[in-house]
């Protein structure tokens, strides 16, 4: 029997949606989730009109294939507005900690992002799951018939160095929701899928693959892609040294993002940890080829700033203080950014005096900040956060709720009143 087409239902230039042709018999060809989304996307162009002829009998060059970022929850806008800005891309959908996209051309420059964790090629996807051992014969069908494997490895292999001999792969599979089948199942149905496109020769390789196949399910949504970015992109290369409950680097990049900063400007970090957020945001001036920036740092905690000196060694380094935020030995409008992850809940030991503690800060950094300067600061005490700034007589600009490890958090843009 033959496959039912889709319906569509919606274009837009942020969603693509399909409906689901119904089900005339319980065989594979006739129920279950008919439609991937991740096939559709290239036949996506809001601007087409009706077909005009050829002004060449050349044929037409084939476009990249799509892809897709994974981010920290709460960021799609924020890495959806990077992938504009940086590489001319063309938004297609996006979901929780996730963006598909489509670029001009594959190129490293996907590699350079800032906010988001980790880009693929895409192969395909679908928001139909049934939660039901039928969707296993889905995933094989998809992944065998939706992708052209060999090219996408081809881009692959341009963008990351082929190595020497037979390279290693794996399969991740990532899945979370309350389906009949379990994530071992999944991930066999995608080896079958994926059949011929693994070369016998290869290698199984568990950690550090140079080839990784990538399925991601979360109820009933599913993509699948090949991994183009390596661990660097998440835990960035300058990251030597870490601390208990160090900011993620992708949030700290968001946040340097909505501070604006430009070239010239003094940043201060007054509680900078392992100086995630000063390194960032010196990183964010350098890719824009904007030029350089001041970096002032300080913490309560001596071993902190031992960190945050070794990991900003390597990009030129900063002038580290150990200090209390409270009480910063700094010029009144010295500074012209400030970067900061507040401490919050009851691992920092703070307590009661959490709303305390956050006004003496936000008062000095309203004292050193010139005016026009930003503050953006990150917690999950956004009601103390708040008030704070308003008994200190700053404005909240901006916010932009994420969240952390399952946790949810808010970063708020401060400005002076």
């Amino acid at each position: 029997m033959r496959e039912i087409p889709p319906q569509p239902i919606q274009k837009t230039a942020t969603t693509l949606t399909f409906r689901a042709a119904p089900a005339k018999c319980g065989k594979l060809c006739c129920s279950g989730p008919m439609n991937p989304w991740a096939s559709q996307v290239w036949d996506h162009n809001p601007f087409r009109t009706k077909k005009q002829p050829s002004m060449n009998s050349r044929k037409p060059q084939t476009p990249p294939p799509a892809c897709y970022a994974q981010t920290i929850p709460g960021l799609e806008q924020v890495a959806s507005d990077e992938i504009r800005d940086r590489l001319g891309g063309e938004i297609l959908r996006t979901g929780q900690g996730l963006v598909v996209f489509k670029v001009p051309e594959i190129t490293a420059d996907l590699l350079e992002l800032r906010t988001v964790e980790d880009v693929f090629l895409f192969a395909w996807g679908s928001d139909q799951l049934s939660y039901r051992a039928l969707d296993l014969d889905w995933i094989e069908k998809w992944t065998k018939s939706k992708a052209d494997w060999p090219r996408m490895l081809a881009l692959h292999h341009s963008i990351r160095t082929k190595p020497k001999g037979n390279p290693g792969y794996w399969l991740v599979v990532q899945q979370s929701g309350k389906h009949v089948y379990q994530r071992q199942y999944t991930r066999q149905a995608l080896a079958r899928g994926l059949g011929q496109a693994i070369h016998p020769k290869w290698r199984v390789v568990e950690e550090n693959a140079d080839i990784e196949f990538w399925l991601t399910i979360e109820g009933t949504q599913a993509i699948c892609g090949l991994r183009l970015s390596d661990r660097t992109m998440r835990h960035r290369t300058y990251k030597r040294e870490h601390r208990p409950a160090s900011l993620r680097p992708v949030l700290a990049a968001a946040m340097a993002r909505a501070a604006d900063i430009q070239p010239g400007m003094v940043i201060l970090d007054p509680m900078c940890g392992a100086g995630t957020l000063l390194a960032e945001a010196r990183l964010m001036v350098q890719s824009n080829g904007k030029g350089k920036v001041r970096l002032l740092g300080g913490d309560v905690d001596a071993e902190a700033l031992d960190c945050a000196r070794l990991n900003l060694r390597t990009m030129g380094g900063g002038t580290f203080c150990r200090w209390d935020a409270r009480r910063l030995p700094l010029a009144e409008r010295s500074v012209d950014r400030i970067l900061c992850n507040l401490p919050f809940g009851m691992a920092y030991g703070v307590g009661e005096n959490l709303g305390q503690l956050y006004a003496a800060t936000f008062m000095e950094m309203k004292r050193v900040l010139r005016p026009n300067g930003l503050g953006v600061v990150l917690t999950s005490e956004v009601a103390a956060a708040r008030q704070a700034a308003l008994v200190c007589r700053l404005s909240v600009a901006g916010s932009m709720r994420v969240r952390i490890l399952g946790q949810p958090a808010t970063y708020l843009t401060l400005r002076g009143v």
